[in-house]
């Protein structure tokens, strides 16, 4: 066995490091414009819709879940630095681009859809990191190491907003650099922003990041990544086959996670301003609060899963945390006789229309800018009686709701890190980038349908039915967890070479 020295320790810590920084920046290449894009577009594009705009956001998914598998690939075969750096600068050229969409004379909406696909598609490094990480860490580091990627990650989608509120203090003219055809306003300061932490992380990857593998043990391994001589034993272990019935179950299990996910971050607009009669303005207020403080507890839970999995280990608490996100969901159904306030006054020139289903497509914080016109006074508030459930379900109550908030945010990032936990350690030494690949995929693609699912199931049938259908998704994945329990065990473990 060839022992770890203080400096290949220290060496491996600080690339680790770098792989934190690398997935909190990819985050926050979503989040930073997520609360201006809507306002932007309609200056650049008057032409652009509410339903471009869901086409706009969904990009982003639907580059990263393309993205993911090749960078994965890429990772597998060559070092490891070439997808990041190559990916980190598609990202940047894509936040320029995205600064010069008002350039153009036509389809200034096309240009933003490009721009936002391409920073999807740069985003699509994340597999490359996971799968770094899975193969730079022992398996009594795993679970601590993917608890602080996924809280990197966390904290990148919480402060993105947060930046985007600085950059509001330049203005929506900001300044103009004619030479360059620049404009620095409060709408692309924060991609520009985006871009320079993209170039701040190339170099850092240049400058810190080296290849390291360790087997499950923590012995240093010679890696197929790297360039040149490089010291350790040729991981003997890596001989046996990957059990793939588990693998496609995590596959199918993060799928549900962050498909039920994006329902309840689509859901809280349209269900609260249906039930409470919030208007746009306070609906968007009040679950920016609720959120930001479930993004926060989400922070938290991921440090405590750490020392928690210790003592239970992850199998246990995956389980836990489906059952968390079932019975939250299960409180979300109307069970009371009181029913919404309907809103039946008519569309007329003095208010303007509900929110639509394409509306529904979009996250909550993106529906901000959409405030009433200066020469509008009345916004209905309400239940729309065009949504005929309005006339006959229960309302639910404002404390069902906060519940059912306080639970889910604690269920869904249990059962975040412990996916990607038992995941890497049931791939072990073979190379994981491709399976990470399919892994980020999987959940990019929850994150387009989830929306897509909730908008019409919420708006033809009502809340009993969506939220009954997600109970039904989320017993059939901890009917899964029970049948392929036993298998989802360590690579190491299930070939007899360490104990469980």
């Amino acid at each position: 066995d060839v022992v770890e020295t203080q400096e290949h320790y220290k060496s491996r810590w600080r690339s680790i490091w770098i792989m934190y920084l690398t997935m909190f920046l990819s985050s926050v290449g979503f989040s930073i414009v997520i609360m201006s894009v809507w306002p932007y577009l309609q200056k650049i594009d008057p032409t652009a819709d509410a339903s471009f705009l869901g086409w706009i956001i969904a990009s982003y998914s639907i580059g990263q879940m393309v993205a993911s598998p090749l960078f994965g690939l890429w990772s597998n075969y060559r070092p490891r630095r070439e997808p990041l750096v190559i990916s980190t600068a598609i990202s940047v050229a894509a936040n320029c681009l995205y600064a010069y969409v008002h350039v153009p004379h036509s389809h200034n909406k096309y240009y933003m859809l490009t721009a936002r696909a391409l920073v999807g598609f740069g985003a699509g490094n994340v597999a490359v990191v996971r799968s770094y990480i899975a193969g730079a860490t022992s398996l009594t580091e795993r679970t601590s190491a993917m608890a602080n990627t996924s809280a990197c990650q966390a904290v990148g989608f919480i402060l993105g907003p947060v930046f985007q509120t600085c950059f509001t203090l330049v203005g929506e003219e900001g300044i103009t650099w004619k030479l360059i055809r620049l404009q620095l306003n409060m709408y692309t300061a924060p991609v520009l922003f985006g871009a320079l932490l993209g170039v701040i992380n190339i170099i850092l990857i240049f400058a810190i990041l080296r290849e390291h593998r360790v087997d499950d043990l923590g012995r240093q391994c010679k890696s197929i990544n790297f360039e040149g001589e490089e010291s350790g034993v040729l991981d003997q272990d890596a001989e046996g086959n990957v059990d793939h019935v588990a693998v496609v179950a995590i596959n199918f299990l993060f799928f549900v996670i962050l498909f039920v996910f994006a329902v309840f971050e689509t859901i809280a607009t349209p269900l609260t301003m249906d039930m409470y009669s919030w208007t746009r303005k306070e609906a968007v207020f009040y679950n920016g609060i609720i959120l930001s403080v479930v993004g926060i507890e989400s922070v938290i839970v991921f440090m405590v899963v750490k020392t928690l999995s210790k003592k239970t280990g992850e199998r246990a608490i995956l389980h836990g945390g489906l059952l968390i996100v079932l019975v939250g969901f299960f409180i979300l159904l109307p069970w009371g006789k009181k029913l919404p306030n309907i809103q039946w006054q008519e569309i007329k020139n003095n208010s303007i229309p509900r929110t639509t289903s394409t509306e529904m497509l979009m996250p909550f914080w993106s529906l901000q800018a959409m405030q009433l016109p200066s020469n509008h006074t009345v916004e209905p508030v309400g239940c729309p009686v065009t949504q005929s459930w309005c006339l006959n379900t229960p309302m639910i109550y404002l404390a069902q709701y906060i519940s059912s908030d306080i639970l889910i945010g604690l269920g869904y990032p249990v059962c975040n890190v412990m996916s990607y936990t038992l995941y890497s350690k049931i791939l072990g030494p073979k190379p994981q980038g491709v399976y990470m690949g399919w892994l980020t995929a999987s959940g990019s693609g929850a994150r387009i349908l989830g929306p897509v699912f909730v908008s019409q199931i919420y708006t033809h049938l009502g809340p009993r039915w969506a939220f009954s259908l997600i109970c039904g998704v989320v017993v059939v994945s901890l009917l899964l967890l029970e049948i392929v329990y036993k298998r989802l065990i360590a690579f190491s473990v299930r070939y007899g070479r360490m104990q469980e």
